[in-house]
């Protein structure tokens, strides 16, 4: 059965749009969905199979998979972070929402599935209306990956009809908000004294520093 493509609009998303997809979330669904970079494939981080379904997607091995989540605000991240200090709170705090990942000491919360031997979580805030109401209503992160065009796995598309094309088999939906981005974001490990970037991608971080 091919995946549903939904038309999600990102100021003002209606509610009941979104409580479409965050019942498919909850039933274990796997979504394409956009952010402020490029779009997103993912589900909700809580449900194992869903997880699964996306690793089989990748094509990569759960446990070698550097999967993030996708969180509302600051408050939510605190859910699944060792306590910050304060220069790197005040860092997020400039900086998300936006176009950035922080690498972040992960705490107990964090699904087994996720933890690794570094003991560290990827964690995002997109400016993005859409995204962040699904999660908000969710109540719970939604994982995060990048979705390419199929047979092509360094290129991104700002298509949302092409990445249905795509994933139509693969997934259960696909919301459509809008032209998408061709950059990611940029990646900022913040597990040592000094903040590192590790992937220069879209957004400026020393903006914030």
């Amino acid at each position: 059965m091919a995946a549903q493509l939904l038309k999600i609009y990102g100021e003002n998303p209606a509610p009941r749009h979104i409580q479409q997809v965050v019942t498919c979330l909850r039933e274990g669904g796997v979504i394409v969905y956009p952010t402020d970079t490029i779009y997103g494939i993912g589900c909700d981080i809580t449900n194992a199979k869903a997880v699964e379904r996306v690793a089989a997607i990748k094509g990569v091995k759960l446990e070698k998979a550097n999967f993030s989540f996708i969180c509302h605000d600051l408050s939510h991240i605190a859910d699944y972070t060792l306590p910050l200090n304060t220069s790197i709170f005040r860092l997020m705090r400039a900086s998300l929402p936006g176009p950035f990942t922080f690498i972040l000491p992960a705490n107990g919360n964090v699904p087994k599935l996720f933890r690794n031997k570094k003991k560290t979580v990827g964690i995002r805030v997109p400016d993005n209306e859409v995204v962040r109401a699904l999660v908000s209503n969710l109540g719970n992160p939604i994982l995060s990956s990048s979705a390419h065009i199929e047979g092509s796995p360094d290129e991104y598309t700002t298509d949302p009809e092409l990445l249905y094309d795509t994933y139509k088999s693969q997934v259960d939906m696909v919301i459509d908000g809008g032209v998408g981005g061709l950059i990611p974001s940029t990646i900022v490990d913040c597990t040592n004294e000094e903040v590192e970037i590790i992937r220069e991608g879209a957004g400026d971080l020393s903006k914030f520093m």
